[in-house]
Order: C-alpha cells, then structure tokens, then sequence
C-alpha cells in the first residue's frame, strides 16, 4: 500500500522483541548503530499479527551493557580461546496504541490501547523523520496545506513537522500551561497567527498585561485592539474603548460588588435592590414601548436603566415613614434606616473612576440599542473587520477583574446560545493569566465565584452553542478544576513547581506518567503536546511567531551595563499615576 503512513525499510529495523509482559515490551536491539538515535519519548512500532497491522510504543528506557565473553572462533598461538566484549543493547517501551495500514474499508487508522500482545521475536522499527510525520499527522492529513494547525516540529526529530488538529484542539476546550517565561505568549501568537490565515477565524483574547497589542499594529496587523476604558478614557473615549456598563451585571454580579454580607441588614438590602431593579427596567420598557419584551423580561435581563433613579428609590426607602397605629400619626416604614451602609457602598462604586467603565459610561451606553452595536462589533468578522479580537484588560483594578471578565464570557455565550442554530458561528474565548480571575473554587470570594459560574458553565456546555475556551496560565494549580477538568487538550512547557506538575501528570494515563519527568527541563518553547488534537503525547519545539507580543523577558544584565536611565521618567510615572492614565 503506497499510501500507507508507516513505510519500513530493512534498514529501518531495531530488533526482536525479548520479552513482554501487561503494558511493557523489551526489546532486543541488533542493530546497534540505532541506539545513537534512541531517546526516552521516541515512538517505536512492533509488528503485529499481520502485515497490517504495527504495535505502537513509546521508549521508557535504553541500556546498553558491555561484558566478557569466550571467543569460540578464535585461538590464541597457545591453544587457548582468548576473551571478547559482548555488547547488548536493550530498549523498553511501553505499549500505548495500535495502528492498522488496512482496517475494514478504512485505511491508515490509530486507536488508543493495544488490542494485543507483541509476540517474542516480532521485528521492531524506530518510528522517525517521513514516518514521524506521516503517522503523527494522521489526524490533519485531510486538511489542506494552507489552513493546518502547524505548531512546530517534534523533538523526536526535527525533520518531521507537529501539525495538531485544529478542530480538535478548539472545540472540546484547550489550556496552554507553563512557568512565567516558558513561551506561553509566543504559543498563543502563533496560534492567533495561524487561525489568521484562516478565512473567518472568530477569537477573543483576554488580554490581562496588554502584551499582544503588538499584533494589532502595522500593516501586517492579524487583530483588531479592544480595551476596558481606563479613568483618563470616561470624558473623550476613542473608537478603540470598550465599556461594561452596570446594567449588564445581573443580580448576583451586581449584589458581589455593592453588599457586604456580613451586615445585619444584608437580606433587606439584597430584596430593596432586587425590587427597584425590576421595577426601573420594567419602566423603560414600557416608555419605550417594547410590549414584547416587557411581557417577558427578567430582573437579570441586560435593559438599560437610571442608576441615579436606583439611589433616590433606596434613599426614599431608607427614610420611609407610614402610618401610626393612632390617626395623624406615623412611625418608622420597614427599611427606615437599614439601607444607609448599602447606599454609601453603591455611591462609593459610581464615584469611583476606576471602575468609570462600569458606573460612568458615557450616555450612549444607556441607549437601548448600544448592547446590539457593542457585541455586533465584538462578534462581527469581515474584510473591514478583523476575526481576532484582543481585549486589553491591564487597567481594569484587580478587586473589580473577575466579575468584569465574567460578565464578558457570559454575553458571548448568552448571544451564541440564543443565537438561532444555523446562525452559529463558532468562537474562542482565550483566558490570559486565567489563575487571576478562575481561582479554585474553595479558596474565591464572593465576585470570583460569579466569574466562575460564567466560565464553568461555558466549559460544561459550551462546545453545544459553539464557543470554547483557551486556557493559559502558569500556575495550573490555582486554576479552578473544573475548568481544566473539561479541557481535553493540552499544550504544557516548562513547568518547574511540583504542584503544578501534579496537575499535569493527573491528566496523562498511569502507565505514561514518566514522561512528565522532563517538564522542568523544557527549553524557551519547548512543551508536552497531549490531548485529542494529537495522535500520542509528544514533544515539540514550537515555531517562532512572525509577530511577537510585548511579553519578552527584559535582558537585566546587559541592560544594566549598556543603557542609562532617563532623568524625567519617573516624573512623568507619577503623573501618570496619579491621573491613571498611560
């Protein structure tokens, strides 16, 4: 079969097998000049029970012994039998898969699992170069040239190109982990790089530093730059500002915000609010005469209305009287006076430019049509706009981050799920620094929580209504659990603290385990690539990305003894500071 991925050469071949037992082979290597190419991780194939048919294993281990043995062919002049050196190399693998040249009216097919055992003396080959590619690629085989998920070249052998399946990698949720400065932003660069080419590629990164900017800007520009409005945008907002306002927080987000729980008065609070909410939105609705939606409508529905009217109905609240038992007289109503702690918070919040975005958008953000244009913008993919969208989050404030990235994730997938079915075009949400707003639920807060119920539920149902999430972090370990948990694919370079490994090792099968051994070993972009986009967990050593982000290490040394610091930077830090404006 001409076609066939796995095509051996006599000179291809390693050995016999010498021994087997439940999941491990050992190998009999007789063909020594092999062994200068064996390294742990290499793929090795063991004939099968027919032609057809190659057992797939991955080296766990290679030895090689030197002893003393007689020479029986030769003599010595004194008749006696002189002593050799007896070499014997050995190699062990562990068996993870089979793979059929021919199977039924398929061909060239790969599954998970051995169907059998190896017999002793079955002839081995080392699986390198054009049978690498071939075979590891058999996933994108299919896919044309142009529009391939190509990552790198495997480190197995650097002839041989990685090419991932990018449907697979995308649509059941991926994460890409690894130690600060292990080339977690040169990954995803060169993922957005990749899906660029792509005719309608529809991405939104969450960009928490604003370090991928740089792919915004030029002629060779690949994104379009978003970013949450900061202190110094409220008065004179470009096109590029992108406002949150209040009324698209629901109950809960707004109410993790405002109220403090541990106050006495927090149930009445919580109900006061809820009441005017509905009621207030139930008034523009109805001066605006949408009798459809009025008839329908929620207290979470995203509906513009008047913060200033929510303050006056809970001040009046709070200062209610009704009347008294006796005739002309009255007493305290049933709020008086509980509602001047909840008052103070929210007049806290809206007079606070840091979270201007949200509590002083300008008035165009109260219009009833403004949320169509704003997601329409976000969700639009077309010559004059591009797919890729990077949203800059770095001036967001840090106690405020997860609700307003939650409150995001939760537009788009409300508007995916809402969407009619055939409408549906399916999106990427990327998670920069995730660790920062999806914390392992037991240790969040209050607003943490409401972010994770937002992206949770994406990871549970998402891949239904066409969106998926791209997880990146480099700490693993204080990432929620069930977010990595629905992840079926990922992309792991160096990771050098144990208990970010752990996380990464519960995910590979008992019996591969070792392979994990290496993550602090891992060179700048170099990483573990497991999941169901690729055939078998492999290395790779990825591609530089032709655009780089602004996420380089800065050179210390070299900076300290070439360059001199300017005399007015720090000046112009401080008023920057102070004004909150970059």
């Amino acid at each position: 079969m001409t076609n066939a991925a796995l095509q051996f050469q006599d000179g291809d071949r390693l050995g016999r097998v010498a021994a087997v037992d439940t999941s491990r082979v050992l190998i009999s290597v007789e063909n020594h000049q092999h062994m200068t190419t064996i390294a742990v991780g290499n793929l090795i194939a063991i004939q099968g029970r027919t032609a057809a048919e190659f057992l797939i294993g991955i080296v766990e281990r290679a030895t090689r012994s030197v002893s003393e043995k007689l020479l029986l062919d030769e003599t010595a002049d004194d008749g006696s039998i002189p002593l050799g050196e007896s070499q014997e190399d050995l190699i062990k693998a562990v068996l993870i898969g089979t793979y059929r040249t021919v199977d039924g009216s398929s061909s060239n097919t790969f599954k998970r699992g051995a169907d059998c055992f190896p017999q002793v003396d079955r002839d081995c080959f080392h699986v390198n170069s054009k049978n690498l590619q071939q075979f590891m690629n058999l996933l994108s085989m299919k896919v044309k040239e142009g529009e391939r998920l190509t990552l790198g070249h495997f480190m197995a052998d650097q002839t041989a190109i990685a090419v991932a399946n990018g449907d697979k990698f995308f649509q059941r949720h991926a994460a890409i982990l690894g130690s600060t400065g292990s080339g977690k932003s040169w990954a995803v660069a060169l993922m957005l790089e990749r899906a660029a080419a792509l005719k309608s590629a529809n991405l939104i990164v969450l960009d928490m530093h604003g370090e991928y900017s740089t792919l915004c800007d030029g002629p060779n520009a690949i994104a379009q730059q978003y970013r949450i409005a900061g202190p110094g945008d409220l008065d004179k907002p470009d096109d590029g500002c992108l406002f949150l306002p209040y009324w698209l927080l629901n109950r809960e987000e707004m109410l993790a915000l405002i109220l403090d729980r541990s106050d006495d008065n927090a149930p009445n609070q919580a109900a006061r609010f809820t009441e005017h909410v509905r009621s207030l939105k139930e008034k523009v609705l109805s001066d605006s005469k949408k009798a459809e939606v009025l008839a329908t409508f929620t207290v979470d529905s995203p509906i513009p209305y008047p913060l200033n009217g929510m303050i006056e109905c809970l001040k009046k609240d709070n200062v209610g009287r009704v009347p008294g038992a006796k005739e002309g007289t009255d007493k305290e109503g049933p709020w008086f006076n509980k509602l001047t702690r909840f008052i103070t918070r929210m007049e806290t919040k809206v007079s606070d430019k840091r979270v201007g975005f949200m509590f002083q958008p300008p008035a165009m953000c109260s219009e009833y049509g403004w949320l169509e244009k704003m997601l329409g913008s976000l969700f639009s993919v077309s010559d004059a706009q591009r797919g890729i969208k990077i949203i800059d989050f770095s001036e967001v404030p840090s106690d405020v981050l997860p609700i307003v990235t939650g409150v995001l994730a939760r537009l788009l997938y409300s508007i995916q799920f809402w969407m009619d079915k055939d409408s549906r075009h399916p999106l990427t949400i990327i998670c920069d620094e995730a660790h920062l707003y999806l914390p392992v639920r037991d240790s969040a807060e209050a607003a943490e929580k409401r972010a994770l119920e937002s992206f949770e539920r994406i990871a549970k149902e998402g891949r239904k209504y066409g969106v998926s999430l791209l997880v990146v972090s480099q700490r693993p370990s204080d990432v929620s659990r069930t977010i990595l948990s629905q992840c079926n694919n990922f992309l792991v370079l160096r990771l050098t603290n144990d208990q970010d490994q752990s996380v990464v090792k519960r995910l590979m099968p008992e019996s591969m385990g070792g392979i994990t051994d290496i993550l602090p070993l891992l060179d700048l972009g170099e990483g573990l690539l497991l999941g169901d986009s690729i055939l078998l967990p492999t290395r790779i050593k990825l591609d530089k990305p032709k655009i780089e982000p602004a996420s380089a290490t800065r050179q210390f040394w070299t900076d300290w003894a070439t360059q001199t610091p300017k005399p007015d930077a720090v000046s112009k830090a401080v008023e920057a500071l102070r004004r909150q404006v970059r």
